[in-house]
């Protein structure tokens, strides 16, 4: 199974859990932050432990926005990309928001309008 790097912002928190939860179930390895950060933690240290040893970026929009941590996280992906490391964003539309320019042309899942639909397509995708 894949390793999996569920990125979003802190306000959505709990969606974004039921989703880690929900991939860990299909038996994929997640990397959530609640699960993998402790008191004590570098936190940019675990994060970057999480994103190099991960398959996929699960990114989620936000109707929010994004944060700067996400941001951190996807462009950090997208340089590893282009550096021919194999890790492949997925994104999802949690609660709404769009995607950050340079990442429009990439298909994305509606967890939003059709959770089920969606998190199936996630998992087709994965893999």
């Amino acid at each position: 199974m894949a390793t999996l790097f569920i990125s979003h912002r802190k306000a959505d928190v709990l969606i974004a859990e039921r989703l880690a939860q929900e991939l860990q179930q299909a038996g994929h390895d997640v990397w959530f932050d609640d699960w993998k950060i402790d008191i004590g933690d570098s936190i940019v240290g675990r994060i970057n432990e999480g994103l190099t040893q991960s398959d996929y970026l699960v990114l989620c929009y936000s109707a929010s926005g994004t944060s700067d941590w996400v941001d951190r996280e996807w462009q950090s992906v997208l340089m590893r990309q282009l550096s021919d490391h194999s890790i492949k964003v997925l994104p999802v539309l949690l609660s709404g928001g769009h995607p950050p320019s340079i990442l429009k042309d990439i298909a994305f899942f509606d967890l939003l309008n059709d959770w089920d639909k969606g998190v199936q397509a996630l998992l087709k995708a994965i893999q």
